[in-house]
């Protein structure tokens, strides 16, 4: 499985990298009333409205601003494409099978949570962008954008 890894504080991620669009540098984030607590806002990617998400509040993990350090990863998820805030984006990688362990192994619940990877430098843990929205927040988020 090839994968695009990326880092939120010291924790190394990872998306299927055939869920992934593009990776560029932040922008700035246009505020979207009544849009749920994961989503930061919006931005306009090549005439499209995309929602940006905070996944550091999915993993409860320190708020800090959004920099032009930081990197964006446009990706799909299920019916929708998103925009994922991230630290870095580390680069591609190839992870055989034999060397990942499904999510319901060790984290079960974590819908959102594919598995995890054992590479040479360490564990990646890698997400399913389909199940990473509630069905609260999918809906929540659609009425925001019409709204908009």
């Amino acid at each position: 499985m090839m994968l695009l890894v990326f880092t939120l504080d010291d924790w190394r991620c990872a998306l299927e990298l055939s869920t992934v669009e593009r990776a560029y540098r932040a922008v700035a984030v246009t505020p979207l009333p009544d849009a749920p607590d994961i989503v930061l806002g919006v931005i306009n990617v090549r005439g499209a409205i995309l929602p940006v998400v905070n996944i550091r509040r999915r993993f409860r993990l320190a708020e800090k601003e959004l920099t032009p350090d930081d990197k964006f990863i446009v990706a799909h998820a299920a019916d929708r494409l998103l925009v994922l805030v991230v630290d870095t984006v580390s680069g591609v990688i190839e992870c055989p099978a034999r060397d990942m362990t499904s999510a319901s192994a060790i984290l079960p619940g974590m819908a959102y949570v594919e598995g995890m990877a054992r590479l040479k430098d360490g564990m990646v843990l890698i997400h399913d962008l389909a199940r990473f929205l509630s069905l609260e927040e999918k809906t929540a988020l659609e009425q925001a954008l019409r709204s908009r």
